[in-house]
């Protein structure tokens, strides 16, 4: 049986896809969702064979999504969007339906994973992935301008000078670094990314939420300005960061 995953910011497309799969007998539904993040820490733990993935999404895009899960699992991009097949196919995409999707189509692609994936569940049992951060961090440096952030794929690394990020958000065990005109999403937990940070600049001033102290353009009640993003200060950070601001006062 190959495990599936139905991923849509659209519930009712994720229920059509479900019903598709309930119809094949070699595929086996293990959850939909409409949140790409979820999808992902799923695939991650190594639970799924083939994801059925909408490409344009809020948190991450199908196309993030394909980079982060490099050959972690294989994927059919389902999508009322035909221009971004090229895209798709750069990433080893096993299919790419276009909405609305007749079954008959479905079911060719199916047949496609099929062909590609069983062979290699006969050959060697799937074994669940587990990402170990220490490992696969670089060592730190003396260095104090830079980090380097686990890139989409094995033994890939960005370099990241810490002058240029603006916020880091948390997703759960993902991370978003914002920086002038870029954003970067690697897996790490923010808790985790915190230790990593120079302090000052940054500071936690959010459960989900680090911010440069550098980059604060207004700070006003119980939100941060950085350019014209609103960032919440969550009540457990906010006597802290508060006393920082003011030691800071001119």
């Amino acid at each position: 049986m190959i495990r599936c995953l139905a991923v849509d910011d659209e519930a009712y497309a994720t229920k059509i896809i479900a019903d598709y799969i309930g119809k094949i007998p070699f595929l086996q539904l293990i959850k939909t969702t409409t949140s790409a993040i979820e999808a992902l820490t799923l695939v991650q733990q190594g639970e799924i064979d083939l994801v059925f993935l909408d490409i344009q999404m809020p948190d991450l895009t199908g196309i993030q999504f394909l980079k982060l899960c490099g050959s972690k699992c294989k994927v059919i991009l389902t999508t009322a969007y035909p221009e971004y097949a090229l895209d798709g196919y750069e990433h080893d995409v096993i299919d790419y339906l276009l909405k609305p999707i007749a079954f008959d189509r479905f079911l060719k692609a199916a047949n496609k994973a099929n062909a590609q994936i069983m062979p290699v569940k006969t050959a060697s049992p799937i074994v669940p992935i587990i990402q170990n951060t220490e490992q696969n961090n670089p060592p730190a440096t003396s260095n104090p301008d830079y980090m380097f952030i686990k890139g989409e794929s094995k033994n890939k690394f960005l370099k990241v000078n810490y002058n240029d990020i603006l916020y880091i958000e948390g997703l759960k065990n993902y991370v978003s670094l914002f920086t002038a005109g870029q954003r970067m999403v690697t897996y790490q937990t923010l808790r985790d990314l915190e230790t990593q940070l120079p302090q000052p600049p940054f500071y936690r001033v959010h459960k989900s939420y680090i911010v440069s102290v550098n980059k604060i353009r207004l700070v006003d009640g119980s939100q941060v300005y950085i350019g014209e993003q609103a960032i919440p200060i969550g009540e457990t950070y906010r006597d802290g960061f508060l006393n920082l601001i003011r030691d800071n006062e001119g």
